[in-house]
């Protein structure tokens, strides 16, 4: 098996779009590392860079303790799974994961024992005397990863391979890919955009935006401890509430921040009051999860509740409590950048300037964090709807131990990281 180094990897393509920016990360030997991120952020671009479908700009690309920039795709040992499949459709199941060992010259009934054998831990032994064309989708893929597992590649690359499948085959799939690359030990490297599919997947998982990492971890500590705001609202059902606040630092309370009408505390005790001094009369931003509010008789945070969503385990309510927020939509709706070649936002936009449909310097509109939103509502979970009905006023309580702190750049600013 095979360890996979970055080390300050740029990709920049001829017309300047810079798709990928200093990118270093270690991916270890047997290790299933998910990329995740929006559209446009690089993921893809990463993965064809690995596989040597991609150029690489500047930096190095190590493979098992080899530098790689320059070796040829074939030579890499990689087997890669798209998010069509791409199945020869002239092939019966069978044809079609043989066919990496056609190609070697490898006819052996060793051979012929290992496609059976794949096809049962797949799932797909029956199918294997089937045309692609009378697949499920499901099925297709499986097909598309016996062909990539076959070779016994030294590395698996996927690049969302479940997008085009339904909710229920995603689950099923994916349950299955989990385990059988970890039965294999093959290194592994899962390109999605989908939060689901990286936190039930991977051992480590990196989030990107704009060619950039964001953060890099294991699911639960990306999770609850993430390194920045687009982190924790791209890692969040439902949304995160980015709330403003005023930071004082007053002697007798500790830390108070003022949410216009409504304030919370961090008393002296919290490790996190002594690196907010310096933000004394400073914006921060609070992330607060729906699951870290309640409601409480003591509450401090008192709102109208606006609607009531039934989501069949829990309630989501919607409460217009006057704070300003940031929009997470803004967020999860990142605009794609262009992609280069083979990145399907890149050549739609090539092809809309190309007709002259799009100017050449449309201008995008960014998103910034000075407390404008579409979504002026503070959300919590509820197991229960509990008598709490729309139009009703609310106190809840917020549990300040798992509040996140953001400064005005979208970083962490308190002092607790892993």
């Amino acid at each position: 098996m095979t360890e996979v180094v970055l080390d300050a990897v740029n990709k920049v393509y001829p017309d300047g779009f810079h798709a990928v920016r200093d990118m270093s990360m270690r991916i270890a030997d047997g290790e299933l590392f998910v990329l995740l991120g929006p559209s446009g952020c690089g993921k893809s671009t990463i993965l064809r860079m690995v596989a040597g479908l991609e150029e690489i700009t500047s930096g190095r690309l190590w493979l098992d303790g080899t530098l790689a920039n320059n070796l040829p795709a074939r030579d890499r040992n990689l087997a890669m799974v798209f998010q069509n499949g791409a199945l020869y459709p002239h092939r019966n199941v069978r044809g079609n994961i043989a066919f990496p060992l056609e190609v070697a010259g490898d006819s052996s009934p060793a051979a012929h024992e290992r496609i059976v054998e794949l096809s049962r831990a797949l799932g797909i032994e029956e199918t294997l005397h089937r045309l692609p064309s009378t697949l499920s989708g499901g099925q297709r893929q499986r097909v598309a990863m016996g062909r990539a597992l076959i070779r016994q590649p030294n590395v698996f690359l996927m690049d969302e391979p479940l997008s085009n499948l339904d909710a229920g085959l995603r689950t099923e799939l994916r349950m299955e890919i989990g385990a059988l690359v970890r039965s294999l030990g093959v290194t592994t490297l899962y390109v999605t955009h989908d939060q689901t599919e990286a936190l039930t997947l991977a051992d480590r998982v990196a989030i990107l935006r704009r060619g950039v990492l964001q953060d890099v971890g294991t699911p639960q500590q990306v999770y609850d401890d993430p390194a920045t705001m687009f982190v924790a609202a791209f890692l969040s059902a439902p949304p995160i509430n980015l709330v403003r606040a005023t930071v004082r630092a007053e002697q007798n309370e500790g830390i108070v921040l003022g949410l216009g009408d409504q304030h919370l505390r961090l008393p002296w005790t919290d490790p996190r009051a002594a690196s907010l001094v310096s933000w004394h009369g400073s914006f921060i931003t609070l992330g607060i999860r729906a699951d870290a509010l309640r409601p409480a008789p003591d509450g401090l945070i008192s709102g109208r509740v606006r609607t009531m969503e039934f989501h069949g385990h829990e309630w989501l309510a919607h409460v217009e409590a006057g704070i300003s927020l940031v929009d997470t939509e803004a967020f999860r709706d990142d605009e794609p950048s262009p992609a280069g070649p083979g990145g399907d936002d890149g050549l739609l936009r090539r092809l809309l300037r190309t007709a002259g449909i799009l100017a050449e310097e449309t201008p995008v509109e960014r998103v910034s964090h000075d407390g404008t939103h579409r979504r002026a509502d503070v959300v919590f979970r509820l197991e229960q709807r509990s008598g709490i009905a729309v139009g009703q006023t609310v106190r809840l309580a917020v549990d300040t131990d798992r509040i996140l702190l953001f400064g005005e750049d979208g970083g962490r600013v308190d002092a607790v990281r892993r």
